[in-house]
């Protein structure tokens, strides 16, 4: 593959289309994957990528139906699962034997699951404000299973609506209304690929069908047995007014007080920060100093071995 210049725009081609995102850093710089969460896109790490060591070479993706990325195929799920996929076939494509990745929020599950399922592949995992794995009760799996089919089955009978079309301002205003959390200043960033011009105005570039529910839910068994299958170096920076709050609810206490016994190995780093749940958007000089020292420490202190791009 052609090298990319920094700031550069990827195109990695796939079944469907292709997956796209922008590339930081020098030609031979270590790589890092930088993962967005939910219904964002790459842009989610144009302030904090700035921030972070030069010494890495950071890429980061618009997953399948975010950003500039096509969407999948009619009928396809949208699932944990297939963007662990999704990731593998970036490394692939950029002959990625091993390299580190920096995950937000809905990276919570998938991003784990493929430092599990690869762990020759990963030697570093950032996790931004997520837990890392988040079970579902045993007993909620088919229910939530069944509500998610129920929702794609339905969307499908339905006819086919014109996207609707928005001007900037309020396009704008219903990003500020979904995600009250974020600034002013990272509602624009997102934007900047969240949106497509057409005529009238602009649409959503994120696929309706991201929105479903994801299909396939771990147990806390399920997520015990993979997070022990994890071998690279694991840093998580908790926001205090995001995941932080919510983990602590009873409804997933229950789940994560037995998961966060496991933190307790020395591979784990975990952190806490003031900040909401897009606090490396908002306020990346809050999490910039954890997230460079784990690199610089976990990293850049080990041989180069194989890594290319």
């Amino acid at each position: 593959m052609a090298v990319l210049r920094s700031g550069a725009e990827l195109s990695v081609p796939v079944p469907w289309g292709q997956i796209r995102g922008k590339v930081w850093g020098p030609d031979h710089g270590r790589p890092v994957l930088c993962v967005h969460g939910w219904a964002d896109n790459c842009g989610a790490f144009k302030a904090l990528i700035p921030l972070l060591p030069k010494e890495f070479r950071y890429v980061a993706l618009d997953l399948p139906g975010h950003g500039l990325s096509s969407h999948r195929p009619p009928g396809v799920f949208y699932c944990f699962p297939a963007y662990v996929a999704d990731v593998r076939r970036v490394a692939d494509a950029l002959r990625l034997r091993r390299f580190s990745i920096i995950g937000h929020s809905m990276g919570e599950s998938s991003l784990p699951q493929f430092t599990a399922l690869y762990p020759d592949m990963v030697d570093a995992l950032v996790l931004l404000d997520s837990f890392g794995f988040l079970p579902t009760d045993t007993e909620e799996v088919s229910r939530v299973m069944r509500q998610g089919m129920d929702e794609m089955l339905q969307f499908e009978k339905k006819t086919e609506e014109k996207r609707r079309v928005y001007s900037y301002e309020t396009a704008v205003q219903r990003l500020s209304a979904a995600n009250p959390t974020l600034s002013e200043r990272s509602v624009h960033v997102l934007l900047e690929r969240g949106l497509l011009q057409t005529e009238g105005g602009f649409s959503s570039s994120c696929f309706i069908w991201c929105f479903q529910k994801n299909i396939v839910r771990l147990s806390l068994e399920q997520s015990l047995d993979l997070q022990s299958r994890i071998q690279a170096s694991v840093l998580i920076v908790l926001a205090a007014g995001g995941s932080d709050r919510m983990l602590s609810e009873p409804a997933q206490n229950k789940f994560t007080s037995t998961l966060r016994q496991c933190l307790q190995d020395e591979k784990y780093t975990v952190a806490t920060v003031p900040g909401d749940h897009h606090v490396h958007l908002n306020d990346p000089e809050a999490v910039a100093p954890f997230v460079s020292k784990f690199l610089r420490t976990k990293v850049l202190s080990r041989p180069t071995g194989e890594h290319k791009l």
